[in-house]
């Protein structure tokens, strides 16, 4: 992005908590100079629309009404955390109309989230399991601790959420054991086990072992251990407020823009890789 550019990012499932979360992190983004809110979506039939984004956000009357459709709003990015379908819909029309796109939502089939990512063929198109700035840098970790560690360890993946998260394993999650299988050479859909229960056998070393807890408003937490005899190692990350996922979310979408066409994720955006 050039010095003085302002993006226009788009938020779509504006109702919801994210969507809120999300234009207090674009009014940070704002107060910067580097971007502003300029579309404010919700799904048709919403009692929402054509109420004024910045008061229904908690963040004063700003004049921008909320819309209904994509058609609707201008805008250079659009960020999406809403639900599976949705997102493809959006994604495609992104890649048909040449817009940017940051997707953070979680719960795709494998099938659907090649569909997804594909729209990134035609449009810069940004999609991570997690935006924090924390978790992507935890990928890295763990990407060195499987290394180091190898085949001497038995691996963990415990995961928090509170009791409205509708997908399990969290998409971190699985992405977390995807980073590790992949540095290890395994394939992650023949070694995860997800949660055990009666006789379940000696643990098989090569497996990696997903639990899943559920209750109250637990933003996110996630632990990796390393189980050798003698010691463990264990990588956590605890988020204590969705403004983390948000303004990495706006972060990435800043970032976007300029970039040719292509499947991104926030560890780009960060230049981790």
């Amino acid at each position: 992005m050039s010095a003085g550019t302002t993006v226009n990012i788009a938020i779509t499932g504006f109702g919801g908590r994210m969507g809120r979360v999300l234009a207090e992190a674009v009014s940070f983004a704002e107060q910067e100079g580097k971007a502003k809110l300029s579309g404010a979506i919700v799904r048709p039939g919403s009692s929402l629309v054509g109420a004024d984004a910045g008061e229904v956000a908690g963040l004063g009357r700003n004049g921008l009404a909320i819309v209904d459709s994509l058609e609707k709003a201008e805008f250079d990015v659009l960020i999406d955390f809403t639900s599976p379908q949705a997102t493809l819909d959006n994604a495609a029309y992104c890649a048909e109309h040449g817009k940017a796109i940051v997707i953070g939502t979680t719960g795709f089939t494998a099938e659907e989230r090649a569909q997804m990512l594909s729209a990134g063929d035609k449009t810069p198109l940004c999609f991570a399991t997690n935006f924090s700035t924390g978790v992507n840098l935890c990928f890295n970790l763990l990407e060195t601790a499987a290394r180091v560690l190898g085949d001497d360890v038995d691996i963990e993946i415990v995961e928090a959420h509170h009791r409205h998260k509708v997908d399990a394993p969290s998409g971190t999650a699985l992405s977390m054991g995807e980073v590790i299988a992949d540095t290890l050479g395994r394939d992650l859909s023949k070694v995860a086990v997800y949660g055990r229960e009666g006789q379940t056998g000696a643990r098989e070393r090569e497996t990696i072992g997903f639990a899943t807890v559920r209750g109250g408003d637990v933003v996110g937490e996630h632990t990796v251990s390393f189980l050798a005899d003698g010691e463990r190692i264990e990588i956590t990350h605890k988020a204590s407020s969705r403004l983390a996922f948000a303004r990495g979310a706006v972060r990435a979408a800043i970032w976007l823009i300029g970039r040719d066409a292509g499947q991104y994720d926030m560890r780009d955006v960060l230049a981790l890789k």
